[in-house]
């Protein structure tokens, strides 16, 4: 903040003589210099609000957890992903249970533009979040987009345990990189096969078989 306080100062001194030039020549010293601090003052009570606003849109003020409940084409819940906010990134937590022996192994994931999943194909999540434009794909060297996330694996009992961490998204919108939470909201989704992350668009992945709305914790 010392920079900032600099300014401030600096801000202070040039209000103080602008108002001495600009006073009426008859006036009394002594009230030009008041009306000189005090507008001084008005304009390091703005740039000390500004300092703070964009502190705040740094630091971020939205919500730091989220969830979503992971539903399959049949409309069953399968299981649940949790979102936390961290100081540079979300780290997301996926618990899936009951899942067909078909669909052992290897399935790409991603963030998906809108919160909807109420098509039976789930298309109605939208296209990948990439305001960017980006290619999509992990080893992409024209990628990756803000959706993209590792392939996650399915066991032979039906079930996937994972976490996964990304930089590209935000809950709220902070450090510069897109909101999950903007006006539309925002979905996961899982597909039926392995992403390649370098194949466009979505790396060979497939139909959407499991996809979730993402909300604010507690609701």
């Amino acid at each position: 903040m010392t920079r900032f306080t600099t300014a401030l100062s600096i801000i202070a001194l040039s209000a103080a003589a602008a108002c001495a030039q600009e006073a009426d020549p008859a006036q009394e010293p002594g009230s030009m210099i008041e009306e000189g601090q005090q507008a001084a003052s008005q304009m390091a009570d703005h740039a000390e609000a500004a300092v703070a606003g964009a502190v705040d849109a740094v630091q971020g003020d939205g919500p730091t957890e989220a969830r979503a409940a992971l539903i399959d084409r049949n409309r069953d819940t399968v299981g649940e992903a949790r979102f936390q906010q961290g100081p540079e990134g979300v780290l997301i937590t996926i618990e899936m249970d009951g899942l067909p022996d078909s669909a052992t192994g290897w399935h790409g994931a991603h963030l998906h533009m809108i919160g909807d999943c109420s098509n039976e194909d789930f298309t109605s999540s939208g296209g990948h979040i990439n305001p960017s434009g980006r290619a999509h794909g992990l080893l992409n060297p024209d990628g990756p987009d803000n959706a993209d996330l590792p392939n996650l694996y399915v066991h032979s009992d039906g079930t996937m345990r994972a976490q996964v961490f990304t930089t590209r998204v935000s809950l709220d919108g902070r450090m510069g990189v897109p909101a999950i939470f903007d006006a539309d909201g925002s979905a996961i989704v899982f597909h039926d096969n392995e992403d390649d992350h370098v194949s466009q668009p979505i790396g060979g992945a497939g139909a959407r078989h499991v996809c979730g709305v993402i909300e604010e914790a507690g609701e």
